[in-house]
């Protein structure tokens, strides 16, 4: 607690001197496009300064732009580097000091059609220069530690994206798409054919990349090992079929062309996150999460393994009594500790945990949310990381011993003129006895005793969690008269495994249950106006709000977002086959269960809440076909509902023209049915 006091005083110091001096207005619709979005930290060898990524929004022509700035450790100043109209990357600094890489897909319309490239920067001064020509494209570009090569991750070339060279197929038409893999669709990737990512090196020197892995299965997330020989990465190398598993194990391979990887788990479980060596090259630290089983529901736990083995090896669990998720793990220069990122309820804190094992220690309070950190290249515990809490926008911060220390003032100026609302806890109980944790963020201008009318804003997921961190969409409906119920339902990270669990193969069971009992607890609270309830959310939040309305009449206006409810029908159309066969069974063997599942669309016409439906056109996440079936539903039983799609979008809105549509579009939807009676007052409880 004293720790949070000081950071809270901290922002109300930093905040003040601005507001003092202006009358604080609530959000708007065009504060969307002004707040900046912070990324990718990355501490200078020498500590002096940081890397990061900054992303705004050009209204005018509706795309979102990345360029990399850096600002000193000491919080002096803070630089950009880069100022194309082009998306710059992953700024990585030479371990020498004398260069910062990144990536970008500058030039021509056919020079970007090769991908992304990558560019140095010299530190001494000078302009970027693209020094890489990989067809294709890189990816997930790390350093040797002799500054002389770089791993990164280079996909197959598809045959297809040149169809002019295709053997018989002279014309411009594109060939058809042929696929006989199981996983054959994703998100944003599209249909899926038989190429894979593989690691490969970058040598400054020549300019040339040599593919290091190969064969018909993905590698990611390659990691040097101290003295340069060596790299480590995730691959399910061991499968008998790939697309058939979640199972990610470790691997390392010699960094030449031609050297045979090395299996160094084989685990039941996943191994994720970017495997990060020891100093002294004798363990490699990474995350392990669950079985195939569960792997929707998994929780990375951080272990250590043993580097020079001879075969798999058995992972070493730091804090095996730790029942929550950590990421972003990091090395201590001295190999005495290891840093990550660490889940708790409603909160994202900066952790580190003695290498031997033992008690993890908060590096950061309470009340705020870690979303990015630095690794450990600094060779200190140092750290910098984008911090926010509910009510601040986001920034870098230096983690150095005390009280995090702001070093950016990116959204200084827009915060100091915001009327933004601090979230609130809720605990509520379900009836069936199953404490839940909510947030809650009461409208701007909130009066005690008034009650107002109240969206639930449900997460997706279903693995995740609403925190203490900012975010627009609770801030946007509280700027406009309502109160926002966020419930981290059973189903959510933060509160351990069986929590996360609860939920496997009985879908829209408990957590309707969990929503309803915190939505009971703030109409008791005196803050929720009964009568004037709406419901909401994206992805696993549409889905659960298809089956709340579906079990519910309390809600007078919903919105379900790439959502879906005749579950039978995203078998083979989506991309969770794996999980689908795995945790519900085959839907010619288990047809009780999917009809279980499926209950909203079985049971439309239980539905009386006004509905508006939305979705990306080219989903394969939640397919806009999901949408389209329960608005066809309602339709047909004459109950109001629309239906939005968005042309050309994925899972996840990009365009910052539709991303303001869908904000306008919820609230509109809301204020149609929930604010045409007068506000009430409280009755006492």
């Amino acid at each position: 607690m004293p720790r949070l006091a000081s950071v809270l005083l901290l922002l109300a110091c930093i905040a003040s001197p601005l507001r003092a001096q202006t009358t604080l207005r609530p959000l708007t619709l065009d504060d969307f496009n002004r707040v900046v979005a912070l990324g990718d930290p990355q501490r200078s060898p020498d500590g002096l300064w940081v890397a990061y990524t900054v992303t705004t929004i050009d209204a005018e022509k509706d795309k979102r732009n990345t360029d990399i700035w850096m600002a000193r450790w000491d919080g002096s100043a803070q630089q950009q580097l880069t100022t194309s109209t082009d998306s710059e990357s992953s700024p990585r600094w030479s371990p020498d000091g004398k260069y910062l890489a990144f990536l970008a897909s500058r030039g021509t319309d056919e020079e970007k059609k090769q991908g992304a490239q990558l560019w140095l920067l010299p530190r001494q001064g000078g302009e970027a220069q693209k020094i890489s020509d990989v067809k294709g494209g890189l990816s997930d570009i790390q350093w040797a530690p002799d500054s002389t090569r770089l791993a990164f991750i280079q996909s197959d070339v598809n045959p297809a994206d040149e169809p002019e060279k295709m053997e018989g197929w002279k014309r411009k038409t594109t060939p058809p798409i042929v696929i006989d893999r199981y996983h054959f669709k994703a998100d944003r990737e599209g249909y899926l054919r038989r190429f894979y990512d593989h690691i490969a090196v970058f040598d400054l020197a020549s300019k040339t990349a040599t593919a290091i892995t190969s064969g018909q299965v993905d590698d990611q997330s390659p990691a040097w090992s101290p003295d340069g020989t060596r790299i480590a990465f995730l691959s399910k190398r061991a499968a008998s079929d790939p697309d058939r598993t979640a199972n990610t194990d470790l691997w390392v391979v010699e960094a030449k062309a031609g050297a045979t990887p090395r299996q160094m788990t084989n685990t039941p479980a996943g191994e994720s996150g970017r495997p990060t060596w020891s100093p002294d090259g004798s363990r490699v630290a990474v995350l392990v999460g669950d079985t195939d089983t569960n792997y929707a529901y998994d929780l990375n736990k951080l272990a250590v393994v043993a580097a020079n083995a001879p075969g798999p090896s058995a992972p070493r669990y730091l804090s095996p009594g730790l029942d929550r998720a950590v990421f972003n793990a990091s090395w201590s220069k001295d190999g005495q500790r290891i840093s990550f990122i660490l889940e708790d309820d409603r909160s994202q804190f900066a952790a580190s945990v003695p290498a031997e094992g033992g008690a993890p220690r908060k590096i950061t309070g309470e009340g705020m949310v870690i979303s990015a950190i630095s690794p450990g290249s600094a060779g200190d515990d140092r750290h910098a990381a984008i911090l926010t809490t509910s009510n601040t926008l986001p920034e870098l911060w230096a983690l150095d011993g005390g009280a995090p220390r702001k070093l950016t003032r990116h959204n200084e100026a827009l915060q100091a003129q915001l009327s933004l609302v601090k979230a609130e806890g809720v605990t509520s109980t379900s009836k069936d006895g199953t404490e839940v944790h909510s947030m809650l963020v009461k409208p701007v201008g909130y009066v005690a005793g008034q009650r107002y009318p109240m969206i639930v804003f449900i997460h997706g997921g279903p693995n995740g969690q609403d925190d203490h961190g900012f975010d627009f969409f609770p801030q946007w409906f509280a700027a406009n008269g309502y109160a926002v119920l966020s419930p981290n339902y059973r189903g959510s990270s933060g509160r351990g495994e069986k929590y996360q669990k609860a939920i496997h193969g009985d879908w829209g069971n408990l957590e309707v249950v969990d929503v309803l009992g915190a939505v009971d607890e703030v109409v008791k609270q005196g803050l929720a106006d009964p009568a004037r309830l709406g419901i909401g959310g994206w992805s696993y939040g549409g889905i659960t709000t298809n089956y709340t309305i579906a079990s519910d009449t309390r809600f007078k206006a919903a919105v379900s977002g790439a959502g879906s409810s005749l579950q039978t029908s995203m078998y083979g159309h989506d991309q969770y086959t794996v999980q689908y066969d795995i945790e519900l069974g085959l839907p010619w063997k288990a047809q009780e269960k999917w009809m279980q599942v499926s209950y909203p669309f079985f049971h439309a016409d239980r539905i009386k809440t006004p509905t508006l439906f939305m979705g990306g056109e080219k989903d394969f996440n939640v397919p806009i076909t999901g949408g389209e079936q329960m608005y066809q539903a309602l339709k047909t039983l004459g109950v109001d509902t629309q239906l939005v799609i968005y042309p050309g979008q994925f899972h996840g809105l990009t365009m910052p023209s539709y991303e303001r549509d869908r904000l306008q579009r919820y609230v509109d939807w809301y204020n149609k049915y929930l604010q045409t009676a007068a506000t009430t007052t409280s009755r006492q409880q």
